[in-house]
């Protein structure tokens, strides 16, 4: 890359788990990258060469970087006028009424917005709300400098970061064919397959992404209570009419669909859709309403008044320590009203996070009953004569209730 910057890549707010993989992967590829974000412990942390979070084989790579002088962590916000092009990963939020606010980039962007010069590219890649980009593109045109804006969406999963972002299609779009090159040029470090899109498209595609894995989570958790409702074992169900049948091979289990993106990124695209988009909204009431529907459940087959709830896992996917949306702790608040206790534990979710957490061993001594609602896979072996609530079907025994 050409060095009339002091360095090939900044990463906004790159202390998270979607900028810090991100900017580990552009190092180890031999850009020269600095990661700005707020955080004065995270930042610490990365310089360290800790990754403040679980990600399988970063920290590693994140050594190596360090040790090159490829990569460092800044609270300065200067460093974004340094840089040949700039990444953005703070997300698009939603409200507290499920609406999303399209201002939150550019209000991030405002505070670094002195530091950009003729010659950078501006990438968003976080998710945005429809329409971000075009938003952003009319601010930068409004400071007076030539930076093209493109958008460039992260894909990655949790826990895979260090191997997707090598081996999945890079999405790129922009509104002119220099910005679209230059984006070309910047993740072509990370992989050949370069899809190009239109911005809008490309909003819109990384919005359907996680909207149909939510929507099909959601058939799942509805095949599941239709089943249970009639005292019949959905697993055992899927189990036969998945078998060597490849039409139906895609269709996923029961369990908490959650996290910081799917159950998000469905409420924006009703949003975009003007609220008229009811499969989405049906999403949303069948997967928010599965612990409601355990509970009731267990209210049926326990006296739950006068039962000890022991509830195993409480991050939002198997072997994960984040904890954001997950739908174990919308269980546990539940369960407070109705159990006569609840404990929690998780082999992952650091006291840091979460100091209410007990050890496993203490959880499964003091339960009545279990509920495993995080399917990690140190339950497995799991050996209790404590009645186990298991939709995951960790323990291979089925998932009805």
């Amino acid at each position: 890359m050409p060095r009339e910057f002091d360095n090939d890549v900044v990463v906004v707010g790159g202390a998270g788990h979607v900028g810090l993989p991100l900017a580990i992967a552009l190092a180890d590829r031999g850009a020269s990258v600095v990661i700005y974000d707020l955080s004065e412990t995270a930042v610490a942390l990365i310089n360290g060469g800790t990754v403040p979070f679980l990600e399988p084989g970063a920290e590693p790579m994140l050594r190596g970087a360090l040790a090159a002088g490829r990569l460092r962590a800044t609270t300065e916000a200067a460093v974004v006028g340094d840089a040949r092009n700039i990444v953005v990963v703070i997300g698009t939020p939603v409200d507290d009424h499920l609406n999303p606010d399209p201002n939150a980039i550019p209000k991030a962007l405002g505070a670094c917005s002195q530091f950009l010069r003729d010659g950078q590219l501006l990438v968003l890649r976080s998710t945005v709300y429809p329409g971000v980009t075009a938003l952003v593109e009319r601010m930068i045109a409004g400071l007076g400098v030539d930076v093209p804006v493109a958008f460039c969406p992260e894909r990655i999963a949790e826990h895979r970061a260090m191997t997707e972002l090598f081996s999945l299609p890079q999405i790129v779009s922009a509104r002119t064919v220099a910005g679209r090159e230059r984006a070309a040029e910047l993740f072509g470090l990370l992989t050949d397959q370069i899809v190009h899109l239109e911005p809008e498209e490309a909003e819109l595609a990384k919005l359907f992404t996680n909207t149909w894995r939510y929507i099909k989570f959601a058939a799942a958790n509805q095949f599941y209570m239709m089943a249970n409702d009639r005292g019949l074992d959905f697993e055992k169900i899927r189990a036969g009419l998945t078998q060597d049948y490849p039409r139906a091979s895609d269709m996923p289990g029961p369990g908490f669909s959650a996290g910081p993106c799917l159950f998000k990124d469905t409420m924006q695209l009703a949003a975009f859709s003007d609220n008229t988009f009811s499969l989405g909204h049906s999403a949303m009431l069948v997967n928010e309403g599965l612990p409601l529907y355990l509970v009731s459940r267990l209210e049926k087959r326990f006296d739950l008044a006068n039962a000890t709830v022991g509830i195993l896992g409480m991050s939002f996917k198997a072997e994960s320590d984040d904890i954001r949306s997950s739908l174990s702790y919308k269980l546990r608040r539940v369960l407070k009203f109705k159990a006569k206790g609840v404990l929690s534990t998780d082999p992952y979710v650091t006291e840091e996070t979460d100091d209410t957490l007990l050890p496993l061993d203490l959880v499964l001594e003091k339960a009545d009953i279990l509920v495993i609602a995080t399917p990690h896979p140190e339950y497995r072996g799991l050996r209790t004569d404590t009645p186990v609530v298991d939709v995951w079907n960790v323990l291979g025994n089925g998932v009805l209730v």
